[in-house]
């Protein structure tokens, strides 16, 4: 795929499917721009990955710091080439037990930061009329999930968020996608026992867990020029789990 050696932005780059993410980026020799909320996580990241590329703290959930330190990374890069949102988190609590901190974190992280993140990038990808916008969902945010009103309200917000984006930046050869993970093996898969996976897998007719590179090689190939025609989609990786 033609993806050698362009420049990669990529939020919750620590996690499984963040690593997962930056790995399939870092075969394809592309530089990375990298972020997290813990200088820990970033001095890891920048042993495991080496100076070539950026590493930068952010706090998703403080809008006004991360529209400071969104105006620091646009002007130190104004190459960019491929924006993948992929940091979240959950708060979960019903909804008449859940407080509104709970709710304004969970969407500030997963939603909002989105609107500030795209709009500091996307004037120098329309400068050069080329682009690509991906943002990671969740199967909940179709489905529903007891408990996690925020965190499908987050992710279904960026679904339509996304398809209105793309509409706005298509004559402008800028593709905007979401790729949508079921249920896929991580930390929180981890803590589940053999009863509660065998229950979530009679409700996937692959019978099985996806893994964070099923996701990655999707997000590797909509970064691609071969993905040049597809944009306002939003894909399903799920193993049968839900199928619209």
């Amino acid at each position: 795929m033609s993806i050698e050696g362009k420049k990669i932005f990529i939020t919750g780059s620590t996690g499984g499917i963040g690593a997962a993410i930056c790995n399939k980026f870092l075969n394809k020799n592309c530089i990375l721009v990298l972020t997290s909320s813990s200088d820990e996580k970033l001095e890891k990241l920048k042993k495991l990955y080496g100076n070539k590329h950026s590493y930068y703290n952010l706090d998703l959930s403080n809008i006004d710091n991360l529209e400071k330190k969104m105006q620091i990374i646009s002007k130190e890069h104004k190459d960019i080439d491929v924006l993948v949102n992929n940091a979240g988190i959950t708060n979960d609590a019903l909804l008449l037990r859940m407080k509104y901190s709970q709710w304004s974190k969970v969407i500030n992280i997963n939603l909002s930061s989105n609107f500030i993140i795209i709009k500091s990038i996307l004037p120098s990808m329309i400068a050069k009329r080329n682009g690509k916008i991906i943002g990671i969902s969740s199967v909940v945010a179709l489905t529903g999930n007891p408990g996690q009103s925020n965190y499908t309200s987050s992710k279904g917000g960026m679904i339509s968020m996304y398809k209105s984006l793309a509409l706005e930046v298509a004559k402008r050869n800028i593709n905007v996608n979401v790729v949508s993970p079921g249920f896929i093996v991580s930390s929180m898969t981890d803590q589940l026992n053999e009863d509660q996976k065998n229950n979530i897998m009679q409700n996937i007719p692959m019978k099985k867990f996806g893994k964070p590179e099923d996701v990655a090689s999707l997000v590797l190939y909509l970064s691609s020029d071969e993905a040049s025609y597809i944009t306002g989609q939003n894909f399903h990786i799920n193993g049968g789990l839900l199928m619209v």
